[in-house]
């Protein structure tokens, strides 16, 4: 296990030690999907992942799980770029509306998630997942209850 100090980071710099250190001894979501922390900055966080057969539903395109996912993470980890240090948050409610289907054939999602508002005791989020072709998969909004 890492013996970086994670409580002493502010949000931006967990962030940011995430990006550059990929921790591979840390469990979480995003080493289970694969995600990739692209872009990281204050209340702004790109993120993406290739697809994999294993992210199929039964009609054969990326599950939708998938796309909330990359969206919470998203949307969640910026708002998490804006907290001091010690100071967390969880997700309160996540809408998601689906545009199109994606393929499971290795194709990179990409998902940014910006923050609308930042407060004392909740903040909102907005993110959107788009194909290799630059087309809206997905998008999506958050409010975030700070703890």
């Amino acid at each position: 296990m890492t013996t970086t100090d994670l409580a002493s980071m502010t949000g931006l710099e967990l962030m940011r030690w995430v990006q550059t250190e990929r921790p591979a001894d840390i469990p979480s979501i995003g080493r289970l999907l694969g995600m990739r922390f692209d872009e990281v900055d204050h209340g702004r966080i790109v993120i993406s992942l290739d697809t994999r057969p294993d992210f199929a539903n039964p009609l054969g395109t990326v599950h939708g799980g998938i796309a909330a996912t990359l969206l919470d993470s998203a949307m969640g980890c910026a708002v998490h770029t804006t907290l001091p240090a010690g100071t967390g948050y969880t997700t309160l409610e996540l809408k998601v509306n689906y545009i199109r289907a994606a393929r499971t054939d290795g194709q990179t999602l990409t998902a940014e998630g910006t923050v609308i508002h930042a407060g004392r005791r909740t903040a909102t989020a907005e993110g959107k997942v788009l194909d290799e072709q630059g087309r809206l998969i997905a998008h999506a909004t958050t409010t975030c209850m700070i703890l």
